[in-house]
């Protein structure tokens, strides 16, 4: 399973438990989406928290989720009763959606905290959980250009995982995946590619800190040809 460890652990501890919904997530939701009424179907891919829950539930969208933890799974359960049967707990990133076609799947900074083949299995699998013109919106893809790039130890044949990082944001979350530009349009070869945000944020204090990460706009067009597997 690809869901490392470490998030479960930082979950068991009550750490990143975002309760509001992220404001990106909302704004690109209702200016590249139709979202609204019970015949459009939502999947949120490492739902954590629940943060985006809310706002799905307001836009009457049937929704769905999949997250590697059991801990946040079952709290989330318990906090929404009436999408006990529609959050689960899983691998997005080797889980076949089944027959299930969704209008829109979404993730926000989840599939970037894999390996390359992983995210390259997940997107494959993304592109036929899709419906035609169906759109994939990832919200906080982190960057080369970040800061911490210049952290931690990449993996053995991925050079744009990184692990072991000991400080900084991604201190003990295991694998973080970072992407350039030329990288995404590879990843997202299959797709055709709306939009493709890159925003970056200099901090000066406490200390000094840039935070770099990329918005992306995907929609499925049947017929088009896979991107080829990267490694």
């Amino acid at each position: 399973m690809a869901f490392s460890k470490e998030w479960e652990e930082v979950y068991q501890n009550q750490n990143h438990l975002s309760i509001w919904p992220w404001s990106d997530v909302v704004s690109y939701v209702k200016r590249h989406t139709n979202a609204s009424g019970s015949d459009f179907k939502v999947l949120e891919l490492g739902c954590g928290a629940g943060a985006n829950i809310p706002f799905f539930k307001s836009l009457n969208v049937e929704y769905h989720a999949i997250d590697g933890s059991p801990s946040i799974v079952e709290k989330l359960h318990t906090q929404f009763p009436e999408y006990k049967n529609n959050i689960q707990i899983g691998d997005f990133t080797k889980l076949d959606f089944g027959k299930n076609k969704y209008d829109l799947i979404l993730d926000r900074a989840s599939i970037t905290h894999n390996t390359t083949r992983a995210i390259n299995e997940c997107l494959a699998n993304v592109y036929k959980a899709l419906k035609n013109k169906g759109t994939y919106i990832g919200i906080d893809w982190f960057s080369s250009a970040h800061s911490d790039f210049n952290k931690g130890s990449l993996l053995e044949n991925d050079l744009y995982t990184k692990t072991g990082f000991t400080e900084g944001q991604f201190s003990g979350l295991g694998n973080v995946h970072f992407s350039d530009k030329d990288h995404l349009m590879k990843l997202f070869s299959a797709f055709e590619i709306k939009v493709l945000e890159h925003k970056v944020s200099n901090f000066e204090l406490p200390k000094q800190h840039q935070f770099a990460s990329w918005n992306i706009v995907a929609t499925k067009v049947e017929n088009s040809l896979l991107g080829e597997i990267l490694v």
